[in-house]
């Protein structure tokens, strides 16, 4: 009988035990689902949702406020995905937030982010809509990663064939920097070409002495002295007519508040001698 007993205890003790464990894990589950409390339910249309599924988390500036709760396909360019969140935090979701999906850490699972607006102060309203955010596809990035790579490809062969071409001694380039003699007639004519332009020079420094010459110098020199003449008139005459437009628009608003100080005294005597015939 007391074995008996035993036996009953120990089943009775293990039966509350995994009742409790039963009871606290539909507790915690549906706490994360939001089974538990007041929620609210919010819609945003996607092209595409990039793997997202039912009950995965809604953040709001990184933190876990709701899940969702369908994604339903309306077309081949429109998926509505629907989330119910936390009315805790409704307040500060306004109409124009923005939902967008991407992923918790490198691998993780899919998660909908939704991001603060900022020029609505209109808190978003139960079964209200808000715009959503085109996310960066890993397709995308790969496609971006792999041409990067064959540019540098591209560029490896054609440094390498550029690289043979100068150890062969092929081209111009080549020649110029292992053929000394290319190079110091290279040298030699660039010496003198700086000397042609320097004898350029004192040539014409020199005609400008000359006496069948210096007249016509001495007529370009006038015309450029001239033409100086003239647009420092022209930017005198402009600040001159600037300066008078301003002294114009002054006088004409001095008038207006003289004006204006007058009509007010008017109608200020007009007040006081209407008070005084009614006294």
């Amino acid at each position: 009988m007391d074995k008996q007993s035993g036996y009953t205890w120990k089943l009775g003790m293990f039966v509350t035990i995994g009742l409790l464990l039963f009871i606290l894990a539909v507790y915690f589950i549906g706490k994360q689902k939001n089974l538990f409390g007041s929620t609210f339910r919010i819609t945003s249309n996607f092209k595409t949702v990039s793997g997202l599924q039912v009950g995965n988390n809604v953040r709001f500036s990184g933190i876990n406020v709701g899940t969702i709760e369908e994604i339903q396909l309306v077309n081949d360019s429109t998926v509505v995905v629907a989330m119910v969140i936390k009315d805790e935090v409704r307040e500060f979701i306004k109409t124009d937030a923005r939902a967008s999906i991407g992923s918790d850490g490198l691998m993780g699972d899919k998660v909908l982010t939704i991001s603060p607006g900022v020029h609505s102060q209109k808190v978003i309203e139960n079964n209200g809509k808000i715009a959503s955010i085109a996310g960066i596809e890993m397709t995308d990035i790969m496609k971006s990663v792999k041409k990067s790579v064959d540019n540098v490809g591209v560029i490896s062969d054609e440094l390498a064939i550029f690289s043979r071409s100068m150890n062969n001694g092929n081209g111009a380039l080549a020649r110029l920097v292992k053929d000394d003699k290319m190079a110091n007639s290279v040298s030699n004519t660039l010496s003198n070409l700086e000397t042609g332009t320097k004898g350029f020079s004192e040539n014409m420094e020199a005609a400008k002495s000359n006496f069948l010459l210096r007249g016509y110098f001495k007529k370009k020199e006038k015309e450029k002295e001239k033409k100086q003449e003239e647009i420092k008139e022209k930017k005198e005459e402009q600040q001159e007519k600037a300066k008078a437009e301003k002294e114009e628009k002054e006088k004409a608003e001095k008038e207006k508040a003289e004006k204006e100080k007058l009509e007010k005294e008017k109608e200020e005597a007009a007040k006081a001698e209407a008070e005084k015939d009614k006294k």
